[in-house]
């Protein structure tokens, strides 16, 4: 693979001098790469392999774990802080945990990067995360139902309340339910609409965007927590 447009999405030490990294490119995929001598002091590649910059990456070899032969700073993405930092580590944390290694998503790429290019301007993180969380779900596969009852078919009324089932999509609540009550995870139809049109300007539909990505998610991930999503709770308690 040569002139490959990548970003690293995280790196490990391997032996004295070198890096084990993951990257993520537009044209392969998640691939573990070898990147030798990277950590010596005047290696071309020190300081180069960080996370949420553009790289153009060549690589060789078969295998697991391929060689890293190349690696150019392509630009035009701010360094990422504060809150934009966590956000970008919990982007990397679901490409690592959810997508599969080798398996092309140009689609998938180029919404990452529109979301490290809004989070490096400053744009609000939460619509941001949402709209990229619903892009990944569907370009692994899951891509979810927000327009209609899967039940009955009918398109969903903005004022009633729906439970979403994962495997399915929204189901009409039971009469009598009351939102914010005991039981399953409610959301009005009004929000599921917003949220199929990544329209996150209502801040209800953000706070129930949130409910269900998270909702999602975790049973994406078989109810195993996050550790970025951790350290997030984390600080904000602090």
């Amino acid at each position: 693979m040569d002139g490959e447009q990548a970003f690293v999405l995280h790196s490990y030490p391997f032996r004295e001098t070198s890096l084990l990294v993951e990257l993520f490119g537009r044209a392969g995929g998640r691939v573990a790469v070898l990147a030798k001598g990277a950590r010596r002091p005047r290696s071309a590649l020190r300081g180069l392999l960080i996370g949420f910059q553009p790289l153009v990456v060549g690589w060789a070899g078969k295998g697991e774990v391929r060689t890293l032969v190349k690696a150019e700073w392509r630009g035009g993405h701010p360094l990422l802080a504060g809150e934009a930092l966590l956000c970008g580590f919990y982007l990397n944390e679901l490409l690592l945990r959810l997508l599969p290694r080798e398996d092309p998503h140009d689609a998938l790429f180029d919404a990452y990067a529109e979301t490290l290019a809004g989070l490096g301007r400053g744009v609000a993180s939460a619509p941001l995360l949402r709209t990229f969380e619903k892009r990944l779900l569907k370009e692994l596969g899951y891509a979810l139902t927000l327009d209609r009852d899967v039940e009955s078919g009918a398109a969903l009324d903005p004022e009633a309340l729906y439970r979403y089932e994962p495997e399915r999509g929204p189901i009409a609540a039971a009469p009598g339910v009351a939102e914010g009550g005991q039981g399953p995870l409610l959301f009005r139809g009004r929000a599921l609409l917003g949220i199929a049109h990544e329209d996150f300007r209502d801040p209800r539909t953000l706070q129930q965007g949130k409910l269900l990505m998270r909702f999602l998610i975790n049973h994406r991930l078989d109810q195993r927590p996050l550790m970025s999503r951790r350290i997030f709770q984390e600080l904000q308690q602090l």
